[in-house]
């Protein structure tokens, strides 16, 4: 056995042991080398409540070189692709050290959960998002924890028991009024709210927008 090998055994027994951490490991198709992590959604957060999976990939260098992790579960996070998944976070990158495991990689992903880091994102429209509004953004990211993840419903009086129905609209990020309004003069509903996704139209930006403007991109 390989010394890559025994060390990944080694973690993935070390954290199946650890009942308090609530991070857990497992292969994906047999293989020790291509792993799902999960954890649960920080308390306190927009992701409380929530169960998030991560793809680990073990490098042939392991662990001198870092591990290579991308989100499975959707987040809306400044710094997580919302499309791809993709983390920025400096320990999967050059701030890796050998004395880092997978465990303690997970906990940081958790913790990157608690603390977003707009002012290096991943996702730009998404940092954008949480430096204009954070109440709005707070909204939008526990709507995708319980879409996405599992979370209870954020809507009062709702139990979130059963299927998960989608808003494209509270996904995006949006008011429905604000859709609304546009989808009245005759324009396609996933076209405004790809226009007014991309012109972060929310909070304190609403009144910097002017409505010709708006319409002068959904004409494009």
């Amino acid at each position: 056995m390989d010394a890559r090998l025994r060390r990944v055994n080694k973690e993935i027994a070390d954290c199946k042991n650890d009942k308090t951490s609530n991070i857990a490991i497992d292969l994906i198709d047999d293989n020790p080398f291509h792993l799902r992590g999960s954890f649960p959604g920080p308390e306190d957060t927009p992701y409380q409540g929530g169960h998030f999976e991560v793809d680990i990939v073990i490098p042939d260098s392991y662990p001198f070189q870092p591990v290579k992790m991308k989100f499975i579960t959707k987040v809306y996070h400044p710094n997580v692709s919302s499309a791809s998944g993709a983390i920025c976070l400096d320990i999967l990158k050059d701030a890796w050290s050998p004395v880092l495991t997978l465990k303690s990689t997970l906990i940081s992903l958790q913790s990157l959960l608690c603390s977003p880091e707009p002012n290096d994102p991943q996702d730009a429209e998404v940092a954008k998002h949480f430096m204009m509004s954070r109440s709005s953004f707070d909204d939008t990211a526990r709507y995708w924890a319980h879409i996405y993840a599992g979370a209870p419903s954020p809507k009062e009086g709702d139990s979130g028991k059963g299927k998960a129905v989608r808003d494209e609209i509270a996904i995006a990020g949006l008011q429905h009024a604000h859709v609304e309004q546009f989808e009245s003069l005759g324009f396609d509903r996933t076209q405004v709210i790809d226009v007014l996704r991309r012109l972060n139209y929310r909070g304190a930006n609403i009144a910097k927008i002017p409505d010709d403007r708006i319409v002068e991109e959904l004409l494009k």
